[in-house]
């Protein structure tokens, strides 16, 4: 077989890969548009006993702010766990003055969200509660989030993500604004689109409700970059994957700072692109091993990586197919690239003009080729040396999330 034959072959096989997540995410976006349904009133029905576990690592620039959303949807203030995780600052004595439970843990060789999770878990498991609700000790928790998503996973003994999104800082800069739209895309209309369509989610690191007998299946003690992707993943192979509740929403804040907006993509983007390849096999292999289409579905979703590293992939196969079809070699490689084009310029702009308007402005918008070019090293560094270990992101100095 010729050089050139394998070379034609390569990039139709690349292209005719790519076609699994472009089309996936076209899929998500167009589905989202489906009307939807009237509110569940079963789940107004129940009244579960909830814990509410906040881990915090030096949040205490922000831990205030959090709880004071939180507390007037609660009975109990004791019923809100902080975790303050090898913590050397106030993030403690500012949870207790507001009422809250507080635990201290000092652990230098295991650090990282899921172990401070896991150690709340086992103590809460001496009173375990119906459901425990996860949240991050630097966001806005939206009036009514927390009894919405506990009712829902009480009822369908299922985790549950509530809406998790990003506001830009109060100068944006437009890397801010689409890093915001980005993340309106990820964690609002793909997952309303696959609950339109009867499917699963994955999990998007806070305002995330679990039944305790669900909870307490897998084990959260770890290091994982994107260790709620993870847990999404694990609770699914053990029969329970999570659920999407757009009606309760979670609001964090972009960092403000280069270097931090940088550390903070980098820590989730080379997470998710890690849970990408380890996960998806593992989760088609169980679709068919358990006959279940839940886990197809939710493989099929994690196979869409970011959009921004999706477009570079296109881009990056587009190139050698055009100067093929240029060389009157093949044209069926850029003819799919073509289409799959399409597909995702047609799923943005939809999106965009349904749902960013507000977010996004007409001007903004064209300047994403600029912010994919800004995210180049970053992926580049992820085939080179990716991130092992969590890290910290950098907070702003007293933000503030009122309102």
């Amino acid at each position: 077989m010729s050089i050139t034959t394998q070379l034609i072959i390569g990039l139709t096989l690349i292209a005719v890969a790519l076609a699994i997540p472009v089309s996936v995410f076209f899929v998500e976006c167009l589905a989202a548009l489906i009307q939807k349904g009237s509110p569940n009133k079963q789940f107004r029905a129940v009244a579960p006993k909830v814990s509410i576990l906040i881990p915090a690592h030096n949040e205490a620039s922000e831990i205030e702010a959090t709880l004071n959303t939180i507390l007037p949807q609660v009975d109990s203030k004791k019923t809100i766990v902080v975790i303050a995780d090898n913590c050397t600052d106030e993030t403690a004595a500012i949870a207790r003055q507001l009422g809250t439970t507080v635990l201290e843990r000092h652990d230098l060789g295991h650090r990282g969200k899921g172990y401070a999770l896991d150690y709340g878990l086992n103590f809460l498991a001496q009173d375990p509660p119906d459901v425990v609700v996860m949240i991050d000790a630097d966001c806005r928790v939206e009036p009514g989030t927390i009894t919405k998503i506990a009712q829902q996973a009480m009822v369908k003994q299922r985790p549950v993500q509530s809406t998790y999104l990003m506001e830009t800082p109060k100068k944006p800069t437009p890397k801010d604004s689409i890093s915001a739209f980005a993340f309106l895309v990820k964690n609002s209309i793909r997952p309303q689109g696959l609950a339109r369509l009867g499917c699963p989610c994955v999990l998007t690191g806070t305002g995330m409700a679990f039944p305790w007998s669900v909870i307490r299946k897998v084990s959260l003690a770890s290091s994982n970059l994107v260790e709620d992707m993870q847990l999404g993943v694990d609770l699914a192979l053990s029969g329970a994957s999570p659920m999407f509740c757009e009606d309760a929403q979670i609001i964090g804040v972009l960092p403000a700072q280069e270097k931090a907006a940088k550390t903070q993509r980098t820590r989730w983007e080379h997470g998710h692109l890690k849970t990408l390849y380890t996960q998806v096999p593992l989760l088609i292999s169980a679709s068919i091993r358990q006959k279940r289409l839940d886990l197809f579905a939710l493989a099929l979703d994690l196979c869409v990586p970011p959009l921004a590293f999706l477009v570079m992939l296109w881009v990056a196969a587009l190139v050698p197919s055009l100067l093929m079809a240029v060389c009157n070699l093949s044209a069926l490689p850029l003819q799919c690239l073509i289409f799959e084009g399409t597909l995702l310029l047609t799923a943005i702009l939809i999106t965009w003009s349904n749902f960013g308007r507000s977010i996004l402005s007409r001007k903004t918008l064209l300047s994403i080729p600029f912010y994919i070019l800004w995210k180049l090293p970053m992926y580049f560094s992820f085939f080179k040396k990716p991130q092992q270990e969590w890290v910290r992101t950098q907070r702003d100095t007293m933000v503030s999330l009122e309102p």
